[in-house]
C-alpha cells in the first residue's frame, strides 16, 4: 500500500514506523527495509529544514525500525545495539503531545525477552516506566521477564498494577493469562 504523503513530515513517520515494525516482526524484511529507508529521507528532510526535535524523534523511530529488521534477519547483535542507541537517544528527549507510539525501550525489552535474556528485558521494561509509565505493553511485558526470569513477587507485582489498570472485565489474551498467573500463585 502506497503511503500519500503529507506535509507534516514527522506525521508521516509514524506510519512508516508502524508499518515497518509490522513487516520486520510478520517476517516481511524487504517492505521493512522499504519504510526504514523512507524514515531515513524523512530525518535527513527535517534535519535541513532545522527540524532538530522532530528529527531526533524520527531518528529514533528509524533506529527502533531498523533494529527490529535486523532482528528479522537474524541479525541479534546488530539489532540490539540498534536498539539501545534508540532507547538511549529517546530517554534523553521528552515527548511532547500524548507521547510516543512504541517507546524505545519497551521495544528494547520485548527484544531482549524474545531473545530470552529475561534478566535484562525485566531491567529495560522497569527503566521503561520511568520514562512511560503505567502503558499496557509494558506492564505486561515487565511481568512475562519476571515470570521467565523466576521472579514471582515482581511478576505478582506488574500482572496486579496491569489488572488494576486496565480493569477486570478486560477480555484482552494478556489479561487472562496476568489473572491465570495471580490465580495459581
Amino acid at each position: 500500500m502506497e503511503l500519500h504523503p503529507s506535509k507534516i513530515l514527522y506525521a508521516d513517520a509514524m506510519t512508516y514506523f508502524a508499518r515497518a515494525l509490522g513487516a520486520a516482526r510478520s517476517g516481511d524484511t524487504a517492505a521493512a527495509a522499504k519504510d526504514v529507508k523512507e524514515l531515513a529521507r524523512i530525518v535527513d528532510s527535517l534535519k535541513a529544514a532545522k527540524n532538530d526535535y522532530w528529527a531526533a524523534e524520527v531518528e529514533v523511530q528509524r533506529q527502533g525500525a531498523a533494529a527490529w529488521t535486523a532482528y528479522a534477519t537474524g541479525n541479534r547483535d546488530e539489532a540490539l545495539t540498534l536498539m539501545r542507541s534508540a532507547a538511549d537517544m529517546e530517554e534523553k528527549s521528552e515527548a511532547l503531545g500524548p507521547g510516543r507510539i512504541l517507546p524505545a525501550r519497551e521495544l528494547l525489552g520485548e527484544m531482549l525477552l524474545e531473545s530470552g535474556r529475561l534478566g535484562e528485558a525485566l531491567a529495560e521494561f522497569e527503566r521503561s516506566q520511568v520514562q512511560e509509565p503505567n502503558r499496557f505493553r509494558s506492564l505486561y511485558g515487565t511481568g512475562q521477564a519476571a515470570v521467565q526470569s523466576g521472579n514471582r513477587d515482581r511478576a505478582r507485582y506488574y500482572f496486579s498494577r496491569l489488572i488494576d489498570m486496565a480493569g477486570s472485565g478486560d477480555l484482552r489474551p494478556e489479561m487472562e493469562n496476568a489473572r491465570r498467573y495471580l490465580a495459581s500463585n
